[in-house]
């Protein structure tokens, strides 16, 4: 069968209401079920992925009526945006969704809440990613490095930014990649960090693509990576702090999330490997003095990870157990102690050529 493309999906999807209505049947909607029950971890993926749970969501159902109306409202709208070739933030579409109903003072929806979870309910029921249905999200992050893409038309060098970088759009779809001289891509966790990379041009001296994804990294990061390391087989270093957070944010990258698990396949990067910084750091690199004292929030969420399976490796259990006993974590930024170039010149090269990855 032809693939089709999101607009003909939603196309099938309101075609496939119309027909059950036809045929005198309550007309409903079917989608994977997507709470935590319905995750499961596909470890030869290496993928969070959603399992066979399904359930529908029918018209002629009082539990069911208001959310079946909202999506095909959604899906109405993606039809509009697909037909006139225009996008729309998730704010912008809840305003123009939102209405009262009839001569009632009910309104189709109370709250952009509402509005986001029918979009992502709506990509789950035709397994299509918001960003392909032209819904963008906030931008966030910057990268840098030997990079060629057109953009609507433009064409964009990464490499003569200035200082500022490339801001990476909220929808990363239309991108197209005209060439890439990089031996592999460096995504850090902090504007900090980016920042004294891209000021220490490490991209350049090193031939990589910077990526910086301001804390925990949007779905236009996590599908740019995924894209160039599909695309060009490039391998994935992440580099964030040496805490249970910064270490979720490199998981969320590598396998996807317990929320968007229905998007893993499309927005997952399995080939990432974790550069650093981990809590053997703290003492290999003498950072003692720079070092935070972790609170209760932080071990539990420590004790939280040694529960998953993707972190159930003996390199990671020896990091989050060291650190459990230690009570401490510590910020990218602690290897300014030693100096402020010390984190480019010194510990991303040495831990690069060594291959000092975590799994």
């Amino acid at each position: 069968m032809e693939k089709q493309s999101p607009k003909e999906k939603v196309v099938t999807l309101g075609n496939s209401i119309i027909d059950t209505i036809e045929e005198g049947n309550n007309p409903f909607i079917q989608l994977p079920v997507r709470g935590s029950s319905n995750v499961i971890w596909d470890q030869e993926l290496g993928l969070l992925s959603l399992g066979d749970k399904m359930s529908k969501r029918y018209f002629i159902n009082v539990a069911h009526a208001k959310k079946f109306m909202q999506t095909t409202l959604v899906s109405a709208f993606i039809k509009k945006l697909q037909n006139e070739g225009v996008h729309a933030s998730l704010r912008e579409s809840y305003y123009s969704l939102k209405h009262s109903i009839g001569k009632t003072k009910e309104n189709t929806f109370e709250g952009q809440s509402e509005s986001d979870a029918v979009f992502v309910d709506l990509e789950v029921a035709i397994n299509t990613l918001r960003d392909e249905l032209h819904i963008n999200a906030d931008r966030r992050g910057v990268a840098a490095g030997n990079v060629s893409i057109m953009d609507r038309g433009d064409e964009i060098n990464w490499s003569k930014l200035g200082s500022g970088g490339w801001a990476i759009p909220g929808n990363v779809e239309e991108i197209k990649f005209n060439d890439i001289d990089a031996d592999f891509v460096l995504v850090v966790e902090k504007n900090a960090t980016f920042d004294r990379l891209h000021e220490d041009k490490f991209w350049k001296k090193h031939n990589c693509v910077l990526i910086g994804t301001q804390g925990q990294a949007a779905r236009g990061i996590r599908r740019l990576i995924h894209q160039i390391n599909a695309q060009f087989k490039l391998p994935v270093y992440v580099f964030t702090d040496s805490d249970p957070y910064g270490w979720y944010i490199y998981s969320v990258i590598k396998i996807g999330s317990m929320n968007l698990a229905h998007a893993s396949k499309k927005l997952g990067t399995p080939a990432a490997r974790f550069l650093g910084l981990t809590i053997s750091d703290i003492d290999k690199y003498e950072l003692h003095n720079a070092i935070i004292k972790a609170k209760d929030v932080d071990l539990k969420r420590a004790r939280e990870l040694l529960k998953y399976p993707w972190f159930q490796h003996k390199a990671w259990e020896t990091e989050i157990k060291m650190m459990l006993k230690r009570k401490i974590k510590a910020e990218q930024e602690a290897l300014a102690q030693r100096n402020l170039k010390f984190v480019s010149e010194v510990y991303l090269p040495e831990k690069i050529e060594n291959r000092e990855f975590l799994p």
